[in-house]
């Protein structure tokens, strides 16, 4: 893979970014809530344009983004406890909740629009035949050759190449932590043998996509496109959010349960643009559908991020604003507030230094 295609990660995040943000900039305006700043990246700021109360700015770091409000934190304006009447906390409890869930409001319509616009534009199929095995290889092992056509992968019928991994993904998903391998039987047709075999390879667990559970590649030999018609897309974008919530919830349970190491399952901003990279290299060969669904994706993991309990972020701020309607509206101080959301970023930022450390080393 050129090292330029690692480029496309700019525009995937910055799209991801952006709507995330206007969300917040449109609800914010329509609240009547003062935006001073609408900024794309964190500070240091690189170039900024001021039209009317907002600056619009480029920033250095290319984490994330922001929409800034005063009165974001609760804190007042005057000695006496007033409101500035245009800022954030003076504004009621749902009106501040609509804003701070229009981030992930916009994160979910965009990966409903990206994903319906995938199916439409259809996904390359491949034949579930092999194209290549890689030397010593659990393959190779098993006595797997480049030709094969597989036809079923423990008991399920396999018909394309997508289903091949779908289902050693599944099987590799059921396996412990601290396996190293698992057992896979194949139904396999080699080529010019009458009929098919039953073969059964150990596959590697938990094994990165450059290297494969099995060590073998595709044939990519007469590809055809596989598109949903225009009108049955936006169901069928609809099935892709369900899948991909249902995959990342399952994944944080096996987390929890101790199934599946941490480090191998979360990614950071160095193991997302890397796979990005890869993903857009394969787009003159298969076309853009892995890159939009990959982009809608990680729009939907943005939003349940986003909208989780933890302070600094927008489910943090939400669980203030619910122990204020608890409260009968009495608030939680400002510096209580800060103060909290100041030590959720402390561990956000902490939490990143170490996956970006894990992503570098699996990319050893």
């Amino acid at each position: 893979m050129s090292p330029w295609y690692l480029l496309a990660a700019i525009p995937v995040f910055g799209l991801l970014v952006l709507v995330h943000e206007f969300g917040h900039f449109l609800t914010a305006k329509w609240a009547g809530i003062r935006v001073e700043e609408f900024g794309i990246g964190f500070p240091p700021r690189l170039a900024g344009v001021r039209r009317g109360e907002t600056l619009y700015s480029l920033n250095l770091l290319p984490i994330g983004g922001f929409v800034k409000m005063p009165g974001e934190n609760g804190e007042t304006s005057d000695a006496n406890g007033a409101y500035d009447p245009r800022s954030f906390g003076a504004k009621p409890a749902g009106k501040r909740a609509i804003v701070l869930l229009a981030g992930v409001t916009m994160n979910l319509l965009l990966a409903l629009l990206l994903f319906t616009t995938a199916e439409a534009i259809g996904q390359v199929q491949f034949r579930a035949a092999i194209g290549s095995v890689q030397p010593n290889s659990p393959a190779a092992q098993a006595g797997l050759l480049a030709g094969d056509q597989i036809l079923a992968i423990d008991g399920q019928p396999v018909k394309y190449w997508s289903d091949v991994t779908d289902e050693l993904t599944k099987l590799d998903a059921q396996v412990s932590a601290s396996a190293k391998t698992f057992p896979v039987t194949l139904i396999v047709k080699h080529a010019n043998v009458s009929g098919p075999v039953t073969i059964t390879a150990q596959a590697r667990a938990h094994a990165a996509p450059t290297v494969g559970f099995l060590g073998i590649g595709r044939d990519s030999t007469n590809p055809y496109v596989n598109r949903v018609p225009i009108w049955q897309a936006p169901a069928a974008g609809a099935r892709d959010i369900r899948d991909v919530t249902v995959g990342t919830v399952g994944g944080i349970a096996q987390i929890i349960r101790g199934q599946l190491p941490w480090n191998q399952a979360i990614q950071g901003p160095v193991g997302i643009v890397r796979d990005t990279g890869l993903v857009a290299s394969s787009v003159p060969q298969i076309g853009p559908y892995w890159l939009l669904y990959l982009t809608a994706a990680l729009s939907l993991n943005l939003a349940f991020v986003n909208v989780l309990p933890i302070p600094a972020l927008d489910g943090g701020r939400l669980l203030f604003i619910g122990i204020e309607v608890l409260r009968r509206g009495k608030r939680i101080s400002p510096e209580r507030e800060a103060l909290v959301n100041l030590a959720g970023m402390g561990v956000l930022l902490l939490l990143m230094l170490l996956v970006t450390i894990n992503d570098i080393g699996g990319a050893r």
